[in-house]
């Protein structure tokens, strides 16, 4: 398991990538802690050997927001975050 996964592209440019394998789009910030949803299932992936990236509550008024990380190679992963 490597550091904290990206959350722009040039983080991720950082790791030597040109696409990751998914994008997953959160409506919380990032925490890398087991407590949290988006942590456990992005380190899953990650431990399976795919490439993740975290677009961390990407600006809901603008739909180019989510292009951060440009077409990821097996898909988008959107989860809506927590409501209280």
């Amino acid at each position: 398991m490597m550091g904290f996964l990206p959350i722009n592209r040039k983080e991720m440019q950082a790791l030597g990538w040109t696409q990751p394998d998914f994008v997953y789009v959160i409506g919380d910030a990032y925490v890398d802690h087991p407590s949290f949803g988006h942590a456990i299932i992005s380190r899953v992936l990650e431990n399976a050997g795919y490439k993740v990236a975290i677009l961390p509550q990407p600006d809901w008024k603008t739909p180019d927001s989510v292009n951060e990380f440009g077409t990821p190679r097996l898909g988008f992963l959107v989860s809506g975050g927590n409501r209280w």
